[in-house]
């Protein structure tokens, strides 16, 4: 029988790359799998054009009022009803053989992390693979307090967009803790590095698109807000410990 997928995707304002990136998701998909899209109440046309879209395996969900892009993919991830639980941002280009890689990866794991490539904001569209800078490759598998410190250090490249997990490990993802405002990725991740269930697929799973609007784009921040997030970080790690155990 063929494992099923769902693909979680949280949209804001993003009508200008969502089409494609919903066409370059649906190519690599199964007749069975769907994807979940939550819109954050956008001001622009992204839900109309998420439903312009026309494919049955997309279930639209129009939210009433703005709660931040955390909160939408939450929202998403308890709709899904596949398998497997794949992420996925607005604004990005899926890679063939995703699918396939990630689900490979969680054979014997809970969650996956793979390696992505950068795609500037004017590059070409299904532009080529030209390179891997953000990899895993000194990340062991399973899941370790290096991994962990190293993720604390802001040294570890997990990024939602390139994740996936099995629908049991749900149970420990969700819900999000109430103070997670920010960076829902690396909470998944510090779940299965501390139930020692995360794998890495060293092999590009999407091509990650930079531009002005992203809602995780790199930029420069202050001690104060450095200092808050690698707090939330700590109390996301006693969290997953906690969370851990009692699933035990």
């Amino acid at each position: 029988m063929t494992t099923t997928v769902s693909v979680c995707m949280a949209t804001y304002n993003g009508a200008r790359f969502v089409r494609h990136q919903l066409e370059s998701i649906l190519d690599g998909l199964h007749p069975g799998d769907e994807v979940v899209v939550v819109d954050d109440a956008s001001t622009d046309d992204t839900a109309d054009v998420v439903a312009a879209v026309g494919d049955d395996r997309i279930r639209l969900i129009r939210s009433e009022t703005n709660r931040g892009y955390v909160k939408a993919f939450e929202a998403a991830i308890a709709e899904a009803t596949g398998e497997i639980i794949f992420l996925s941002d607005q604004d990005d280009e899926w890679v063939p053989g995703r699918r396939a890689l990630l689900v490979e990866a969680l054979r014997d794991r809970s969650i996956a992390a793979g390696d992505l490539v950068l795609l500037p904001d004017d590059a070409p569209l299904r532009s080529p693979l030209t390179g891997r800078p953000w990899h895993l490759d000194a990340l062991p598998s399973g899941g370790s307090l290096a991994n962990e410190l190293r993720l604390l250090a802001g040294d570890a490249p997990y990024y939602g967009c390139a994740m996936a997990f099995r629908r049991e490990a749900r149970d420990l993802i969700l819900p999000f803790p109430e103070f997670l405002v920010e960076s829902h990725d690396l909470w998944i991740a510090t779940v299965g590095n501390t139930a020692r269930g995360l794998a890495h697929v060293q092999s590009p799973v999407l091509r990650r698109r930079l531009h002005d609007a992203n809602a995780s784009a790199p930029k420069p921040r202050g001690l104060r807000k450095a200092l808050q997030s690698r707090w939330m970080l700590l109390r996301a790690w006693r969290e997953a410990a906690r969370r851990v155990r009692s699933a035990r």
